[in-house]
């Protein structure tokens, strides 16, 4: 996993903040996640941010739009939610930067799901090659 930059991590808390969005990214202690995919997709959204490939500005306002539309079907967002919110805006950011197509991140979803599908409970979940290209179900 990249190393975070938590200069830019503050940058992008402050930038949440002004669109609203007050949930604590960052403790005196460092990041406040509860899994390590939350961490993951943390990382992955300031290596893009660090690329160029949106802004600051863009990124409140991705992850804001992806809220009020979880909000709007029925999820109370009390936070335990909230990096499945930032998950769908780290995929929409990247879509519209072209970073993949929508065909690979289905492609990609479903080989997840597969995965999860037959992985027992507690252990890491991989991707085998064949799970990486299967086609959408």
């Amino acid at each position: 996993m990249p190393e975070i930059d938590w200069k830019a991590a503050r940058q992008c808390q402050d930038a949440l903040s002004q669109s609203g969005i007050d949930l604590p990214l960052l403790h005196d202690d460092g990041p406040a996640f509860h899994e390590p995919w939350q961490a993951q997709a943390f990382a992955m959204t300031l290596v893009l941010y660090e690329r160029g490939l949106f802004s600051w500005e863009q990124w409140a306002r991705t992850l804001s739009e992806s809220i009020k539309a979880a909000q709007t079907h029925g999820d109370p967002d009390l936070g335990r939610t909230y990096y499945h919110h930032w998950l769908s805006a780290l995929e929409k950011v990247a879509l519209d930067a072209k970073v993949f197509s929508a065909e690979q991140l289905s492609v990609r979803q479903a080989g997840w799901r597969h995965a999860t599908a037959r992985t027992p409970h507690g252990l890491p979940i991989e991707l085998s090659a064949a799970e990486k290209a299967l086609p959408e179900s």
